[in-house]
């Protein structure tokens, strides 16, 4: 593999990454790059030699020189990116060859950091993964190794490969909505919870990652065009997803164009306190001891919206493995002639009727249309309603987001595969361009408890409690000292007086005995540091 003379034209002459990453060196930062699973299917059908690093030369066995066909497992092709990559055999010599060669090279060029795409959570290749984990460990030149899922990751995949990483990515890809960091808080709270952080991995320890910081200036999701535009978040929302980022000890990814940082930006991700929380903290967990209200305009308003619409909860249209029985719920039924339903096999509730699609048949088919329906082999678009022009689709150009793994969406119907569908004999609705499968899901509406706290233990004693507002208005966060002591072991604090500095407001609260207490607002947090005798 070499990088594209034209993007990259210091790599000519078969120089690779050499001279950028010298560069990147120079300025004291580290380098790193994106890798997909296995080989591409570029080489694969171009069915290159393998190299054999001892020789320098072709990968020889068995008499014969083995070649990328020998090794490449076209049946398991990235589910989401099937045209570019391809698992490859580990099980034979050219297969564990071809991955020598591979790392090497990275090595070779100065690499600091690989991020392994396609190979973890949905798109698990545990094979791929240990022999990667046992070539690093043979180089001479230490390079950190991270796992990025298709969709998501639990705590029961993860301790698969922890032992063999340094990192590994557990949610979609992040971006600056608040949907986006909003469903982090589950994921962080059950990997705290099944000792996760900084649990054994490669060369040390591993961390689960809960995806690069969408702050500053930025692109687009699935966007070719580079970094154009400001950050979605407002400063107390970057605020809320860096301190939760920080206090479950999540790698600090810095996610926006370097060249055009902020003086807002750069105080927040060059924070001295959430630094030392995020590098030196222990027992970092969820803290569940906590109280909430709402400010009463937040809570009158909340409830008469709810009241007035009769909202108790809804249902979304997901998307979510294809081996989860819950995705089993889909069949088919005639309209008429040209048009069938795709339905959910369940009403929703007492008062609603099946959630419906809309599948199309054109009587009469273009030439143009009876190739598009033979690429995708009998895989159909599935319209919102049967009169409107907007298609099903999972997401177009790049993996689920976080916001997207829990809801499907509506765009107006193209030719593309992230809006083809295939309605399987066992009652699945698979997206050929994601590889997930459809469901329903019963979602609660908006409860006014939605505060968070997480709590951690500094290095020199103190004890950091942070307070999260994930509801829509003010709302009031409260915490009683002696409850602290239920989360850090070895400390008598219901007994303790303790000094006290939230870090956002810079407000020293001084001796604090009783509670500890502050309004957010909207989306907002609270850092405290407690020093307590």
């Amino acid at each position: 593999m070499i990088p594209d003379p034209e993007r990259w034209p210091s790599s000519r002459g078969g120089k690779g990454f050499t001279e950028v990453a010298k560069k990147v060196h120079d300025m004291g930062l580290k380098f790193g790059i994106h890798v997909m699973r296995g080989i591409s299917t570029q080489a694969f059908n171009a069915n290159t030699p393998i190299l054999d690093i001892t020789t320098g030369s072709a990968y020889k066995e068995s008499r014969r020189e083995w070649r990328a066909k020998d090794v490449g497992i076209k049946e398991r092709a990235c589910a989401w990116m099937k045209n570019g990559f391809m698992s490859v055999d580990t099980k034979s010599g050219a297969g564990k060859a071809f991955l020598r060669s591979l790392y090497k090279q990275y090595a070779d060029w100065g690499v600091d950091f690989v991020k392994n795409d396609c190979v973890f959570g949905d798109d698990l290749d545990l094979a791929e993964i240990s022999y990667v984990s046992e070539v690093l460990t043979q180089l001479n030149r230490p390079i950190l190794y991270s796992l990025s899922p298709g969709s998501s990751a639990s705590p029961a995949m993860a301790r698969d490969v922890n032992g063999l990483v340094n990192m590994y990515r557990v949610t979609g890809d992040d971006w600056d909505s608040w949907k986006d960091v909003s469903t982090h808080f589950d994921v962080a709270r059950d990997f705290a919870a099944a000792n996760m952080i900084g649990a054994k991995g490669l060369r040390g320890k591993s961390w689960p990652d809960l995806d690069m910081l969408p702050f500053g200036w930025l692109t687009d999701p699935g966007s070719n065009e580079g970094p154009h535009r400001k950050c979605n978040l407002n400063l107390d929302e970057q605020r809320t997803q860096i301190t939760l980022w920080s206090m479950a000890k999540s790698p600090l990814m810095f996610g926006g164009d370097m060249r055009r940082l902020d003086e807002i930006t750069f105080k927040l991700i060059t924070n001295p306190t959430l630094l030392e929380i995020n590098s030196f903290s222990t027992n970092n967990a969820e803290f569940p001891y906590i109280t909430s209200s709402l400010s009463r305009h937040t809570w009158t308003s909340l409830s008469r919206n709810q009241m007035s619409k009769g909202i108790t909860d809804f249902h979304a249209l997901g998307l979510t493995s294809c081996k989860d029985d819950n995705a089993r719920g889909w069949l088919a039924r005639t309209v008429d002639d040209d048009l069938e339903q795709v339905c959910w096999k369940e009403k929703l509730s007492e008062l609603q009727v099946p959630f419906c699609l809309y599948k199309k048949h054109h009587l009469l088919e273009s030439d143009e249309e009876l190739t598009y329906n033979h690429l995708y082999d009998g895989k159909v678009r599935l319209f919102a309603t049967e009169r409107t022009e907007f298609c099903l689709g999972a997401s177009p150009h790049k993996k689920l987001t976080s916001k997207e793994f829990k809801r499907g969406s509506f765009s107006p119907c193209r030719r593309e595969a992230n809006q083809m569908w295939e309605l399987n004999s066992n009652g699945t609705l698979t997206n050929s361009y994601s590889g997930l499968c459809a469901s329903i899901n019963r979602v609660k509406a908006n409860s006014p408890n939605g505060a968070r706290a997480w709590i951690a233990k500094g290095r020199r004693g103190e004890v950091y409690v942070a307070f999260f507002n994930l509801n829509p208005g003010k709302t009031l966060v409260s915490a009683k000292i002696r409850d602290l002591d239920k989360a850090v072991p070895g400390r008598k604090l219901n007994s303790a007086s303790c000094k006290c500095r939230e870090e956002w407001s810079g407000k020293d609260f001084g001796v604090v005995k009783d509670l500890l207490s502050m309004e957010l607002v909207s989306h907002g947090s609270a850092l405290f540091v407690l020093n307590c005798n």
